[in-house]
């Protein structure tokens, strides 16, 4: 399984961006997919994940009510869309393809994208 993040970038405070993750291999075998950020400084933490079919969704209390995780099994990529955009939200986002444990933990995901940058200015 290979997973490639995209849509990172440079948003002022309040603004908007959409991430993308383009899954690749044996990719059913990978849900619950997640989104993890890691900032300057801290460790990586949780952001949201979904299930194969998008109908369950898990989103860390920090970002519940602005961003959105969401699926298209047809083009096998997971989007996360995030809305009014804090300084605090400035990371490193990655994607991640679960292995078996609690979706909140790195440890329980054994694929990893890259990671793309987000950055917001206040």
């Amino acid at each position: 399984v290979q997973l490639q993040a995209s849509g990172g970038g440079l948003v002022q405070a309040g603004g908007s961006l959409r991430l993308s993750c383009a899954a690749s291999g044996r990719t059913f075998s990978i849900y619950p997919m997640g989104w993890f950020r890691q900032g300057p400084g801290k460790e990586r933490e949780f952001v949201a994940a979904i299930s194969w079919s998008g109908s369950n969704t898990y989103y860390a209390d920090s970002v519940k009510g602005r961003f959105t995780i969401s699926v298209d099994n047809a083009k096998n990529t997971v989007y996360l869309q995030l809305n009014s955009l804090k300084p605090e939200d400035t990371a490193v986002y990655y994607c991640a393809g679960h292995n078996s444990g609690s979706y909140t933990r790195t440890t329980s995901y054994g694929y990893w994208g890259q990671g793309t940058q987000v950055t917001v200015s206040s």
